[in-house]
């Protein structure tokens, strides 16, 4: 390398790895980004995964393997499948080789942003240096929230992005100069070798147990969802009805000058967004900071008819008279913290509505598939965990959702999640590997709710028999709703491909 620093100090900017001998764990999506935004920059690349034919080591479980590539490697990047606990990383923290996120890769290659429309008139100070990071963690409503803060940006005339943990790696478009401001998703797993990245503003939405076999504990999850806040320069956002997030801005060691600001669905305190009756209201970037406006003024961002569009669908029995359903709690939660976000960048309000008015969920998020003999099929297939299954399930009346569940628990439990929903169903389908431990919580905290358990053999035909055993169960003016509060990759090969074989299977269901 051409310096000590390069790979373990602060040094970035295109030429930052000259000369580097690095090593990429990992060959999917990610880690092929890596790979091609250091070609031409470092002096070699290896790469290593046991499932990808063309990768230069086919694996490192053994500690000889780890050990040989960490003793030629002045720097390790890991994709986020990679735990800790790994031997490679393990065999790098050992000899003090540097682990790096492709997140902390992409921030030390940022490039300088070129002018263009909007970049000069809407954010803190000129546009000079890379463009700045407005980064969304947490355990649920990450994706939306960084989606809708991509349509309030784009709204006030900025180009950006909506990458990371979404979909497009960071690394590739940290790079190109044409971007304004980037909103960025970010998991635990891609913070947890994530070491100087200083955004300028950051969200944890929420902390529920999840990922714990990844983890070790909640305490440890925790903090990599809290590494968001470090260096943060405008505003770190948390969540008010979440001690956790708020405990989390406490702990971090922030930018002097930077505001915490809360997001809440009650009535806004100073230095807060909330809802006053049905208007979004920013009371913490309305006026400037010491400001006497402060305290007696607010700006209004909206209002929640600016989100009708998010809200379920009505009914199949509700009737013309019905009026419209509801804006789910967790919808407008995640737009206030969309809204924070933007504000903190220097948005105008007409931005902040005119994007959410714009903002569309993605597939496999609350999305009706059919409705046949008065019952409708929902795909919510990303609601991966107990947290956003319980968001899901209280969208819905008391005792009209036959549930379709399960799925690879990555070590947490159901029982607070069936005990808080219990009320909303009429039945449950149990699908998954390994039913037993939805199928066990439901027993024990809902007796009283007929259960159908999937056999998990024939793994191809599993959701065709789940579905067609929740129509047995349904009832006209019931809602089949496919939250399975676990991963997919016991039966599926991702979240969409199993929201992918609900819809197909309720469109092949019989008239």
């Amino acid at each position: 390398m051409t310096g000590p620093d390069s790979a373990d100090g602060t040094a970035e900017g295109p030429d930052a790895l000259a000369g580097a001998r690095v090593v990429v764990a990992g060959l999917g999506v990610t880690g092929r980004a890596v790979v091609a935004a250091l070609g031409g920059r470092v002096a070699s690349v290896v790469t290593v995964d046991a499932r990808a034919a063309d990768a230069d080591v086919p694996g490192a479980d053994d500690p000889v393997t780890a050990e040989r590539l960490v003793a030629a490697a002045d720097l390790v990047v890991a994709s986020p499948g990679w735990p800790p606990s790994a031997p490679l990383l393990a065999a790098a923290r050992a000899a003090g080789v540097p682990v790096w996120s492709e997140v902390e890769l992409a921030w030390r290659l940022r490039a300088d942003r070129t002018p263009g429309p909007g970049g000069a008139d809407v954010g803190p100070g000129p546009v000079r240096g890379p463009a700045p990071w407005l980064a969304v963690t947490g355990t649920n409503g990450k994706t939306t929230t960084v989606e809708m803060l991509a349509s309030i940006l784009t709204a006030a005339g900025l180009r950006t992005a909506a990458v990371g943990n979404v979909g497009t790696p960071l690394v590739s478009v940290a790079t190109d100069p044409s971007y304004d401001v980037l909103a960025v998703e970010l998991s635990s797993f891609q913070l947890h070798h994530t070491l100087t990245t200083s955004f300028e503003a950051a969200a944890v939405l929420n902390v529920a147990a999840d990922h714990l076999d990844w983890h070790g504990s909640v305490e440890s999850y925790a903090a990599d969802k809290g590494r968001i806040y470090a260096r943060a320069r405008v505003a770190c956002v948390y969540n008010a009805a979440d001690p956790r997030t708020e405990e989390l801005v406490r702990d971090a060691d922030v930018t002097e000058g930077a505001l915490a600001v809360g997001f809440t669905l009650g009535a806004p305190g100073p230095g807060q967004l909330g809802l006053v009756a049905d208007v979004l209201v920013d009371r913490a970037f309305h006026a400037p900071p010491g400001s006497r406006e402060r305290q007696r003024t607010a700006a209004e961002l909206g209002t929640l008819a600016d989100l009708a569009h998010l809200a379920p669908a009505a009914r199949p029995d509700d009737g013309a008279d019905a009026g419209p359903a509801p804006v789910p709690a967790h919808v407008v939660a995640n737009a206030l913290a969309a809204a924070a976000l933007a504000r903190a960048h220097g948005v105008p309000a007409s931005a902040v509505r005119d994007g959410l008015r714009a903002f569309r969920t993605g597939a496999h998020r609350i999305e009706r598939v059919r409705v046949l003999d008065g019952v409708a099929y929902v795909d919510d297939s990303k609601a991966t965990n107990a947290h956003a299954a319980a968001a899901s399930l209280a969208a819905y009346a008391p005792g009209t959702v036959v549930w379709v569940a399960g799925g690879l628990t990555k070590g947490a439990t159901f029982d607070d999640l069936v005990s808080s929903r219990a009320d909303r169903l009429r039945a449950a389908v149990v699908i998954g590997a390994d039913p037993e431990p939805l199928a066990g919580a439901l027993a024990r905290h809902a007796p009283e709710i007929p259960v159908v358990v999937v056999d998990p053999g024939d793994t191809g035909s599993v959701m065709r028999r789940a579905v067609a055993a929740a129509r047995d169960l349904a009832r006209p003016g019931d809602t089949v709703l496919l939250a399975p509060a676990g991963a997919s990759m016991d039966q599926f090969a991702s979240y969409a491909r199993r929201g992918e074989a609900f819809a197909a299977a309720a469109s092949d269901l019989p008239q």
